[in-house]
């Protein structure tokens, strides 16, 4: 099945990990979109829980759809850190962010949501609202404050969602993660004028 946007690729990779057992939870731009204000992006930002044996039988898998950097992607489980697939039909690219034992990396996956969105066999795993919003205002702590992108992304999951958040474990875990500033201005930004009631 050829690959004909971000969309197809999210989910080609959510049939593939969930056969494998992998957990995974898509975030970055897509997932900010899904949950907040729609905006156009080719970004596919992927959270994984991998090990040796299941980043083997990933790469494995992957390769019969991907052009997989072996020997990157083995870098990346180790170290917990990121790689990248590329289509070989379309070209786009999938980014695996492979997670540690940090709490946001912890919490991604643990309160992940399952999302029904067409062409998705069983529907796809989504970060959770109020775990996006962490991963973006780290992204953006990150980006020395500085990535307007990142902040709209928040500011437009806060409005979307407004009270149904769990705002006590919201502004629990931004507290614990130094995030507790970043997340009062974001909230303040979301409940302005024409933000969340």
């Amino acid at each position: 099945m050829p690959v004909a946007g971000p969309f197809d690729l999210v989910c080609r990779m959510a049939e593939i990990l969930d056969d494998l057992g992998v957990p995974y939870a898509l975030g970055g731009s897509m997932a900010s979109s899904l949950l907040g204000e729609p905006r156009s992006t080719v970004d596919v930002d992927i959270a994984v829980r991998l090990d040796g044996d299941s980043g083997e039988s990933l790469i494995e898998r992957a390769g019969s759809w991907f052009y997989v950097p072996v020997e990157t992607a083995r870098d990346a489980i180790r170290n917990h850190s990121a790689f990248n697939l590329v289509d070989t039909t379309s070209a786009l690219k999938v980014d695996l962010f492979v997670v540690g034992e940090g709490l946001l990396d912890r919490m991604q996956l643990e309160r992940r949501v399952r999302m029904d969105v067409p062409g998705a066999r069983d529907g796809i795993w989504v970060t959770a609202p109020e775990d996006q919003v962490l991963r973006k205002l780290d992204w953006f702590r990150q980006g020395a404050s500085l990535s307007d992108r990142q902040w709209r992304d928040v500011v437009g999951i806060l409005r979307v969602h407004g009270r149904s958040m769990d705002l006590e474990y919201l502004t629990a875990t931004a507290r614990a993660v130094g995030l507790r500033e970043e997340l009062a201005a974001a909230l303040r930004e979301a409940e302005g004028p024409g933000g969340a009631s």
